[in-house]
């Protein structure tokens, strides 16, 4: 496995520079991609904005025709006791149950984008590394803490795998996404449970591990594995982007010092509602036949873009999208806006550059007049 580690200081910017540093496991970089700045703050959702929320969207990784109408109901009931306090005792039970937990292992956040904070508050990490490419909250959020960040940047060449060997020894902190947002890989669960040490937090965030079939790479259920932190967001599979929902599964002490950083009442009844409903027995067999259908059509999407001769997907796929590389993907990007489709870019993520895209997964229709469209866009783009 080849990789590289990088340190970046903390800084009011999200491009400081990088000091390239080694490990056992990685390989120097270039100078100028050492000192490389990244937008870590922006996201998908700024491709679809505005006017722009006409346009198609392949940018942000929430299941298209979300929430379901059982659920809208069932957060709308919740209205009515708005007048009171928050109470997560329910909802928390009801993701315990969930993953055959404890309670005590349970902590609910304002998304999992909140426990990320919550997290670079709250660990006293001397040596945080983040994996990249991946979801660049992280990394962000611990740099706004005052953390010096080391990222450990996976190669392509080795189809962005991690092995145990690519994190440094001494990292007391680590932050891998799985499946991995933007590259849609699938680790291995017994390779990231080797990533643990003694005095080392383990953070893995699987935000999009209820769209992989079966989750048979989940470590949530896990209480063996030493400093384990797993984040799950209950955004993408059920369409709650706006409602922000999600919750931390970590050691009981863990757990603890997390909630000691929280603000009072984080999570609002409503989003409690979702969180209790969104656990039960149905609605996770509605989300394992929607993670079927997600990758039946992402085979299809692969299959389709593969008839374009510029295109290279990046694979295998897990998520509920795809990462490509093409030429003049910037360019390609733009001309898509023109006709309809919002993709979103690849440049802000650390280990990748201007000439990858992300695209979320829809249905087959949606994908044929998208293929059209991105075909168009690189004959023009070439022309």
């Amino acid at each position: 496995m080849k990789s590289r580690t990088t340190r970046s200081a903390p800084s009011e910017s999200t491009t400081a520079e990088d000091t390239t540093t080694r490990s056992a496991a990685s390989e120097s970089t270039t100078a100028e991609g050492a000192s490389a700045g990244f937008d870590l703050r922006h996201h998908g959702d700024a491709e679809v904005r505005g006017a722009d929320a006409a346009l198609t969207d392949l940018a942000v990784n929430v299941r298209a025709g979300t929430p379901p109408d059982w659920l809208k109901a069932r957060i709308a009931a919740s209205l009515d006791g708005l007048a009171a306090y928050p109470d997560g005792r329910a909802a928390r039970d009801a993701v315990a149950v969930r993953h055959g937990l404890p309670a005590d292992r349970v902590l609910l956040t304002a998304g999992a984008a909140e426990a990320f904070v919550l997290l670079a508050r709250a660990i006293p990490a001397r040596r945080p590394v983040v994996v990249h490419p991946q979801f660049t909250e992280p990394e962000a959020a611990l740099r706004d803490a005052g953390h010096t960040v080391e990222r450990v940047v996976l190669d392509e060449r080795d189809g962005f795998r991690l092995t145990p060997d690519a994190v440094p020894d001494g990292a007391d902190l680590v932050v891998v996404g799985n499946p991995t947002n933007p590259t849609s890989v699938l680790h291995p669960a017994d390779a990231l449970a080797g990533l643990a040490r003694p005095g080392r937090t383990l953070v893995v965030d699987e935000a999009f591990m209820d769209a992989v079939p079966g989750e048979h790479e989940s470590l949530a259920d896990r209480t063996d594995v030493p400093g384990l932190v797993v984040l799950r967001s209950l955004t993408k599979t059920w369409g709650l982007a706006g409602l922000r929902i999600g919750y931390v599964l970590a050691e009981p002490d863990t757990i603890t010092a997390l909630e000691r950083v929280q603000p009072l009442w984080p999570v609002s009844s409503p989003a409690l509602a979702a969180a209790e409903a969104c656990c039960a027995p149905s609605a996770l067999a509605e989300a394992a036949r929607a993670a079927d259908r997600t990758a039946a059509d992402r085979a299809y999407l692969a299959d389709q873009l593969a008839e374009l001769a510029e295109v290279r997907v990046c694979g295998p796929a897990a998520g509920p999208f795809l990462l490509i590389r093409l030429p003049g993907a910037a360019a390609v990007r733009t001309r898509l806006r023109e006709l309809g489709f919002a993709v979103r870019r690849g440049d802000t993520f650390p280990g990748l550059g201007p000439d990858w895209l992300r695209l979320a997964v829809r249905d087959r229709a949606t994908t044929d007049r998208f293929v059209v469209a991105l075909a168009k866009a690189i004959a023009e783009a070439v022309a």
